[in-house]
């Protein structure tokens, strides 16, 4: 059955009031209401995609629920992180999510988050992706989202605003997959583990504790988890400290900071590991991606 959510509890009435301004203004002709920011108002519309602008506080979570259409996410700015039953995303600016339709998911945010949604129907095209995966927003992509936001719900399919919206689709089927994903076990024993290991990616526990706490032994353990994530306990953990790391690094935190909070006894440890996996130091390598 499908789920919508509901408002986050932590949004606050002067957020969703500067939404409705900036909505009236960039999202809909001079005099008319304001574009709702609920999703479920655009999952029955007559056109083949939809488009929804929408702010959230520092904090906000979005309990898991799904929609019938497909979704894009596209954050504009700040850092979001979105957990599926498969796998988890980063989110950070300039970077989107496509979530194929029926698929549950939750979103958090760290920080203040600005996105921009597309709700697509799926059977208008057979080349659109089939499973959940983070891409590279181009500059004409970026630019053709925020026009769609800007365009009436039920647009013209034959004239201007349907050729933006087909292209907006073009763009999406080409564009080249981000690897910004951790893979999320399916047995319970050990999914308990990965979620403690996501609050707090600094645990200092050791292959032997973990194993415990999944009441296994260390063999059962360690072959399980490469079976159900493709890859060894401690190059998973190392992923999420990296992972956790790049999205505290996009908000602006310092290296040295972030560093320590993700588990990392030094920053030049931190600096060369995420040298190693990124082909970059971790200042240049966000200046370059946002």
């Amino acid at each position: 059955m499908e789920q919508h959510s509901s408002r986050p509890g932590q949004r606050r009435g002067a957020v969703k009031s500067a939404l409705s301004r900036a909505s009236a203004s960039d999202n809909a002709a001079p005099g008319t209401p304001p574009r709702s920011t609920q999703s479920i108002d655009y999952q029955d519309v007559p056109r083949p995609v939809a488009a929804l602008a929408d702010e959230y506080e520092s904090g906000s979570v979005q309990p898991r629920h799904s929609h019938k259409r497909a979704q894009v996410l596209y954050s504009i700015s700040g850092v979001a992180s979105v957990t599926t039953d498969h796998a988890s995303y980063i989110l950070p600016p300039q970077r989107a999510l496509w979530i194929p339709s029926g698929v549950a998911h939750e979103m958090a945010c760290r920080g203040h988050v600005s996105v921009r949604t597309l709700y697509i129907d799926e059977r208008v095209r057979g080349d659109l992706p089939e499973a959940c995966r983070v891409f590279e927003v181009s500059d004409l992509l970026r630019e053709l989202i925020i026009a769609a936001v800007r365009m009436p719900i039920e647009y013209d399919e034959q004239g201007r605003d349907g050729r933006v919206m087909r292209l907006i689709l073009d763009e999406i089927a080409s564009a080249p997959s981000i690897p910004l994903d951790i893979s999320m076990p399916q047995d319970q024993r050990l999914l308990k583990v990965c979620r403690a290991i996501l609050e707090d990616p600094a645990h200092a526990d050791t292959l032997d504790d973990w194993a415990r706490v999944a009441g296994m032994g260390r063999r059962t353990f360690t072959r399980m988890f490469r079976r159900e994530t493709q890859m060894s306990f401690a190059t998973w953990r190392q992923h999420v400290r990296l992972m956790e790391a790049m999205s505290r690094l996009a908000t602006g935190e310092p290296v040295t900071a972030v560093a320590f909070d993700v588990g990392y006894n030094s920053p030049s440890a931190f600096t060369a590991m995420f040298r190693k996996a990124f082909g970059a130091a971790p200042t240049r390598y966000i200046s370059e991606q946002t």
